[in-house]
């Protein structure tokens, strides 16, 4: 058995203290994406800023940032 498979162990273990309210990191990340591209349905994280925004809906649909995400936080 090598340091791998004893740190993986240690892990399972220390979940199963801490019970179900552990969550993944990607479990996290999945609940945060909540700005969507109304135009393909791409989903980004709320944390993105404008000019990112900005710069897909010009560069993937030829359009305002406003046509994609309408719903988007100023």
């Amino acid at each position: 058995m090598g340091n791998g498979a004893k740190a993986q162990q240690k892990r399972e273990r220390n979940q199963a203290k801490a019970g179900s309210t552990a969550k993944s990191q990607n479990k996290v990340n999945e609940a945060a994406k909540n700005i969507i591209c109304m135009t393909c349905r791409q989903t980004f994280l709320l944390t993105t800023r404008a000019p990112a925004l900005e710069e897909h809906a010009q560069n993937r649909h030829g359009k305002t940032m406003a046509d994609c995400f309408p719903n988007a936080p100023k």
